[in-house]
């Protein structure tokens, strides 16, 4: 039974990591494309906008994506309906509420001096409610574990805008505005893609109940404030570079950044699909299987880590050079990347100890986790740009919050299931040299 399930495993852990290495490197050829054809300025004015937008998407992700999973994973008929209709129902409502604010700050544009925020007010509304359908298809069908539709559609989404932002580059249109718009349009193709295709299921809408919707609002709340916090601590070095140091600093500073989409790429594959099993384990109150996948996970990751960030580290500046041109070269932007690699050894450990606080109902735990280190890159943050007034500065201060926050998730975890560092390890190793193994001998079989 156990052979069974490690063959389940492998099976969508393979297209979890394929779908999300396509869209990845897709990303950083669009990354790519946008670092050569706009301004320096330009660039770190698209990420300001992304963090903002991130801080309001989060509010829906919060409060829905991991209740989805959650509540939907393995259930059927009636009750996987009326989850479903009770997530579309809180998915319009607070996009409803996003976009009703931002129209009430619209009659005050006029005293808005700053161009960045002025951008943000204009287009924050509109992007808001043309990404609410690809969302919530993407947060069940992940609860489904239906990674080639999701790989489906994020192409969709992510090659139409691709596309697009080449033919701006080409012909020398390549503005904010601009750009601006291709999100917005390609969102709404994509939209219109789930709704011709019946991926939406919108009509079990009609099906919610206010006791479903109670509960999934007394879960979330917990994981909304943690995916918020998450969120604010991903965007506070933006908003911190971005009033201390200048957009231009941001724009090299996110170039190292982006280029750690090479550790994301497995991190979200794993965590996602890792998520959905360790839902269904505890569903079933199977929680040595959970343990397990907490364990196999975390471990298999932070030993493939580790010799990623060796390479990292001597291919770093034309890892720099291919992403962000001849004029990024000799800026903070390779050894920032560096920097970025070494911590990212312990990513890992610290994403599954929040993932299994989630899954095991203890939301409120990891919400406690990710307040702490919050507050520990704020002034981590703060005391580094103050000590050396440039970016070097923030690149220093991410390890403090992240080992804060691994010790107080790895210290809750272990009053609640079997979760050791050595175990972490010694099962990573153990899976990932069974894994090896069996790539060797399947290898090596001769072809009848």
């Amino acid at each position: 039974m156990r052979l069974l399930k490690l063959s389940q495993l492998k099976n969508k852990n393979f297209l979890a990591l394929a779908g999300n290495g396509t869209i990845s490197a897709i990303s950083v050829l669009t990354i790519s494309v946008l670092y050569r054809a706009m301004p320096q300025s330009s660039v770190g004015v698209w990420f300001f906008f992304l963090s903002v937008y991130g801080l309001a998407d989060a509010l829906r992700n919060g409060l829905l994506s991991t209740a989805t999973i959650k509540f939907y994973a393995g259930t059927e008929g009636t009750r996987a309906a009326s989850t479903l209709g009770s997530v579309w129902f809180l998915a319009i409502a607070l996009s409803g509420a996003m976009m009703l604010i931002n129209l009430c700050i619209m009659p005050f544009m006029g005293y808005i001096k700053d161009q960045q925020i002025i951008l943000v007010v204009k287009w924050f509304g509109v992007t808001v409610l043309s990404s609410l359908t690809y969302n919530v298809v993407c947060w069940k069908l992940v609860a489904d574990e239906d990674y080639i539709t999701i790989l489906q559609i994020r192409l969709i989404n992510n090659i139409s805008m691709i596309l697009l932002i080449l033919a701006m580059a080409y012909f020398k249109k390549a503005t904010l505005e601009n750009l601006l718009w291709i999100n917005f349009l390609t969102n709404c193709l994509t939209s219109l893609f789930c709704f011709v295709f019946g991926y939406t299921q919108i009509r079990s809408i009609f099906q919610r109940t206010a006791s479903q919707v109670k509960e999934i609002i007394s879960f979330g709340k917990y994981s909304l404030a943690t995916t918020i916090s998450s969120n604010l601590l991903g965007s506070i070095n933006t908003f911190i570079i971005t009033f201390f140091l200048g957009p231009g600093a941001l724009a090299v500073y996110n170039l190292p950044f982006k280029l750690m989409e090479f550790v994301e790429i497995p991190l979200r594959s794993f965590v996602g699909t890792g998520m959905s099993s360790m839902a269904i384990a505890h569903n079933t109150n199977n929680m040595s299987y959970l343990a397990y996948v907490s364990k196999k996970y975390a471990g298999m990751l932070t030993l493939v880590f580790i010799p990623l960030a060796v390479v990292a580290f001597f291919g770093a500046d034309i890892a720099v050079l291919l992403l962000g041109g001849k004029k990024y070269v000799g800026t903070e932007a390779a050894n920032i990347f560096r920097l970025f690699m070494f911590f990212a050894i312990l990513y890992p450990i610290d994403r599954f100890n929040g993932a299994t606080l989630d899954i095991i109902h203890l939301p409120k735990i990891n919400f406690y986790k990710v307040l702490i280190m919050l507050a520990v890159t704020s002034i981590a943050t703060t005391i580094g740009v103050s000590i050396f007034k440039n970016i070097y500065g923030v690149a220093l201060a991410v390890p403090f919050p992240l080992i804060a926050g691994l010790a107080f998730g790895y210290y809750q975890l272990r009053k609640h299931i079997d979760y050791s560092i050595k175990g972490i390890l010694t099962t990573g190793y153990s899976e990932l040299t069974l894994l090896i193994q069996k790539f060797v001998v399947k290898k090596t079989q001769p072809v009848s």
